[in-house]
């Protein structure tokens, strides 16, 4: 298993509609871990660290998000550092 972690900035509708949350509930369901947190700027920064083929279809996925938010922009950065045990959304 080749693991990577990535860390995007979500750009967009994306805070006060469960976007962190919805991004845990993803990551669970493909066992990333990392986080999601509101940014003061009104952009999320979400930390994916996780199986390659894992990470690429979460970040996939943050292109949309929850029903609820409006995602204008995603970037992206491949990052190397010590992978976190779990996901949270501090």
């Amino acid at each position: 298993m080749q693991t990577c972690c990535v860390k995007a900035m979500v750009t967009g509708k994306v805070q006060g509609v469960w976007f962190r949350g919805a991004t845990q509930e993803q990551a669970l369901r493909h066992n990333v871990t990392g986080y999601a947190k509101n940014l003061p700027d009104g952009r999320v920064e979400v930390l994916l660290c996780g199986d390659r083929e894992a990470v690429k279809k979460l970040s996939e996925w943050l292109w949309k998000g929850p029903s609820s938010a409006r995602v204008t922009h995603v970037e992206f950065e491949v990052i190397d550092i010590h992978a976190p045990d779990t996901f949270s959304t501090r």
